[in-house]
């Protein structure tokens, strides 16, 4: 962003985040809450399995042994799951040009609308357009 600053001071440039959709953001919120609820059972050392009437599964009773690393272990791939599914990738790249008294807004490149994600080495696609506002 400092280079385009740089190579053209009057552009000025605005982000702002784009919601996914709604099933990944509940997916995002119940995982968080379920990391918090196995953290606490690791911690405390309450066996859930035993309330269902099953016998726990290996893994549990190595967490059980291993409290820091399986919390540790808990909270980062979860915190992996969930960044997953709240990152869209999704942005826009408009122009603004005033041409007559009068602001035109471009749009020029959309992942929203096109689907796709360009392999953008450069804005110098961009640089004509730059240079006739």
């Amino acid at each position: 962003m400092r280079v385009i600053s740089q190579r053209y001071p009057d552009i000025r440039i605005e982000g702002e985040n784009y919601l996914p959709q709604p099933i990944y953001r509940h997916i995002a919120s119940f995982l968080s809450v379920f990391k918090l609820v196995l953290i606490g059972l690791i911690i405390v050392g309450k066996d859930p399995f035993a309330f269902f009437g099953m016998q726990a599964p290996s893994i549990w009773q190595w967490g059980q042994e291993n409290k820091v690393y399986a919390c540790m272990m808990v909270f980062f791939l979860s915190n992996m799951i969930e960044n997953q599914c709240m990152s869209t990738g999704a942005f826009e790249i408009t122009l603004n040009v005033l041409l007559n008294c009068q602001q035109l807004c471009q749009l020029m490149y959309s992942v929203l609308e096109w689907s796709k994600v360009e392999q953008f080495t450069s804005l110098s696609i961009f640089t004509p357009n730059l240079q006739n506002s």
